[in-house]
């Protein structure tokens, strides 16, 4: 699994590539996971990070991760697609395992190719995710902007936008779609309280470790279903087509790919000891002998 590049938050989108009618993209692979740092400050000029200023009391050595996935699912619109219009695709950010996160992100902008009309969206409520039709490929820049008890400036990703699949032999079928995610965790070390105890019993976050004799926040009521719209994915009309992050499908993976590199080796010792066999074997005599 290859993982994608992730720019500075802050840092311009760069320049989208024009669509075309028959385009080729570039290798990518299905899936990428990293994990993004949200910190207040790093000797390393290359670790992404967003500064985190928001005020009140801090708890030291504590972290606070949320597990996110974007992405987009195209699916080719077969007999009514047109010149202009061949596939019908959905752009979003969504909880790694389909939970609201609306408790951590504020709003979601997605910036698209310039030739549609209104291409910068605004999404202020979850599920932050857009659909729209076209006919070619381009890169999507997507600025994630947290509540202000989180963090105080955007996160920048960037996703290139894929409507056809890997294999071109026969048709593009209309059933089956073109799905590309990456996986990222959005970690903010020393939150402030008023974060922690907003989010600490949210299903999608994450608080892997708290240190001994810690005084932790009284938690804050969260919001039922039946007082605000629910934001989660998890009855979503495309979650059949998104896939799973889970740990534990990543070392099943994991240990299934081991188990093939040691078969292949022992395949290639065998092979070698019956090459060494063959040239240790003595040469017949010749009848003149």
């Amino acid at each position: 699994m290859s993982s994608s590049t992730t720019r500075k938050p802050g840092e311009n989108a760069s320049p989208s590539p024009s669509p075309s009618p028959n385009p080729n993209p570039p290798e990518e692979s299905g899936s990428s996971i990293k994990r993004i740092k949200i910190t207040k400050s790093s000797e390393d000029p290359d670790k992404k990070k967003v500064v985190v200023t928001s005020a009140g009391k801090r708890l030291k050595d504590v972290e606070i991760s949320v597990p996110i996935v974007y992405g987009t699912i195209a699916f080719y619109l077969g007999r009514k697609a047109s010149e202009s219009q061949s596939h019908k695709w959905t752009v979003y950010v969504r909880g790694a395992t389909n939970e609201d996160l609306g408790v951590v992100v504020k709003r979601v902008v997605f910036q698209l190719h310039p030739s549609f009309n209104n291409p910068t969206r605004v999404i202020e409520n979850p599920p932050f995710e857009l659909s729209e039709c076209g006919w070619g490929e381009f890169e999507i820049a997507i600025s994630l902007f947290f509540h202000t008890d989180a963090c105080d400036k955007q996160l920048d990703l960037y996703h290139h936008l894929k409507l056809y699949p890997e294999e071109e032999s026969g048709p593009q079928s209309t059933k089956k779609p073109v799905v590309v995610e990456s996986y990222d965790e959005v970690v903010f070390p020393d939150p402030s309280e008023a974060f922690f105890a907003r989010v600490q019993n949210h299903p999608a976050v994450n608080v892997p470790r708290l240190p001994p004799g810690l005084n932790l926040p009284t938690p804050v009521p969260t919001e039922t279903v039946n007082e605000r719209e629910r934001g989660d994915t998890k009855d979503h009309a495309l979650n059949q087509w998104f896939m799973n992050f889970s740990e534990a499908d990543e070392l099943l993976k994991l240990a299934a790919a081991r188990q093939q590199v040691q078969a292949h080796i022992i395949k290639l010792r065998r092979q070698l000891s019956v090459m060494d066999g063959m040239h240790q074997l003595p040469k017949q005599a010749s009848a003149y002998e």
